[in-house]
């Protein structure tokens, strides 16, 4: 054991560059506790392993008495055959290292170097990785376990769970991946590097690596509203009157903006300018739709956009989308109301308020939903059947104020 150990110790050290002191503290406590009851019935004990030689002893601090000992305490006669100066009161470290020690201690560390290996390369990925939180890291993927994807990084293993996975991406071993490294857990049994593609942030590190005047400082991020593998808006800015951030952020004919959405599976990502000013800045977040104007609610904290029956349905967008990601980007409720001048001059106009109330109460009659979980929908631009079919039920889900239970009954009577 003793031979086998040293050779241990040393490829460990060498290797791994774990001390040897570390991991023989390591081993000591562990063959402790395994086999104290092997050992001696003392109740303070000591393993001790020879960094040099490997040789492995146990040793009971045992209290010098005159007789009768217990088991922490050994008479003075026998305590002078090893220390002829003992006397009465003193604690002398006793070898007790019984016949089997080594098979016992041999099956003890090597567990226990497999955990402390394992505990040196947890905490080899911690200093590696943990100032790294935030940014983009490449690896390539190793294996596939159901919907999540684990990911060789060299020094570390990561996982890419279902719900961080850009909508409709295929991954297959071997595939070289970019992810955003959203968490370090070195507590986990489990791969130690949370990541993801579906990260609103995943976007903004792909535009500051690809946009130089981001990384300088000159363009401000100031938002980002982001549905994964479907669409993106995001709102930039500068202070630099020389800059147009927006073109910045495109690139000559395109280049740049087209080798963020070559990344993203050619998720479709607009670029809009943020103003102080909210009308504009809605106005902005809803392009291409062309607004006629912006009515401000402060104390509903809601806009009430008007536009024409033509561009209403750009406002919208495919399954509300446009609308949707607009609200998230600018971080107000938006209601729209079409507007058209001849027909508001024919016919005395429905209110917004009553449109909605109308249409909610028809969708919940339809849809088999409550009176409120309808509103809910009606507001996020899901006003009849054909549109919540043609839905992705995960965005109907995530919708703010939505019963997921209701929603997820619905939807599978609707399938029936």
């Amino acid at each position: 054991m003793a031979n086998e150990l040293l050779t241990i110790l040393e490829y460990i050290e060498r290797e791994r560059g774990i001390s040897r002191e570390s991991i023989t503290g390591a081993l000591e406590k562990a063959i402790k506790n395994a086999s104290h009851k092997s050992i001696h019935p003392a109740s303070q004990l000591d393993v001790v392993i020879d960094p040099v030689t490997g040789s492995i002893k146990a040793y009971a601090s045992l209290e010098v008495v005159e007789e009768n000992p217990s088991n922490d305490q050994l008479v003075i006669d026998r305590a002078r055959e090893r220390f002829p100066e003992a006397q009465l009161g003193d604690v002398v470290k006793w070898e007790v290292t019984p016949r089997n020690f080594g098979r016992i201690a041999a099956q003890t560390a090597r567990q226990a170097i497999v955990n402390e290996l394992r505990k040196a390369e947890k905490a080899t990925v911690n200093d590696e990785y943990a100032e790294r939180v935030g940014q983009i890291i490449n690896g390539t993927v190793r294996r596939i376990e159901g919907s999540n994807i684990i990911i060789d990084f060299g020094k570390a293993e990561g996982i890419m769970a279902g719900r961080d996975r850009i909508h409709e991406e295929e991954y297959f071993p071997g595939d070289h991946i970019n992810a955003l490294l959203v968490k370090v857990d070195i507590n986990t049994s489990g791969p130690s590097l949370i990541v993801s593609r579906s990260n609103p942030d995943f976007v903004v590190r792909l535009f500051e690596r690809e946009v130089s005047e981001i990384r300088d400082g000159l363009v401000k991020i100031m938002g980002i509203a982001r549905e994964p593998g479907r669409r993106t808006k995001i709102a930039v800015m500068t202070s630099d009157s020389r800059i147009d951030p927006v073109g910045a952020c495109v690139g000559v004919r395109g280049s740049r903006v087209r080798r963020i959405t070559d990344e993203l599976e050619n998720e479709r990502i607009d670029i809009v300018p943020y103003d102080e000013d909210i009308k504009k800045y809605a106005a902005n977040a809803l392009l291409p739709a062309k607004v006629r104007d912006v009515l401000v609610n402060e104390e509903k904290h809601e806009l009430l956009v008007k536009v024409s029956d033509e561009q209403s349905r750009v406002a919208f967008g495919r399954k509300a989308q446009n609308i949707r990601l607009t609200a998230k980007l600018i971080g107000w409720n938006i209601t729209l109301k079409n507007e058209d001048a001849d027909k508001a001059e024919a016919a005395p106009e429905v209110s917004i308020e009553e449109k909605m109330e109308q249409a909610a109460s028809k969708l919940a009659a339809d849809f088999k939903v409550s009176v409120d979980t309808a509103r809910v929908l009606v507001s996020n631009g899901f006003v009849t059947i054909d549109g919540i079919r043609a839905a992705d039920p995960d965005t109907l889900l995530s919708l703010d104020g939505i019963d997921s239970s209701e929603i997820e009954t619905a939807l599978a009577e609707l399938d029936k």
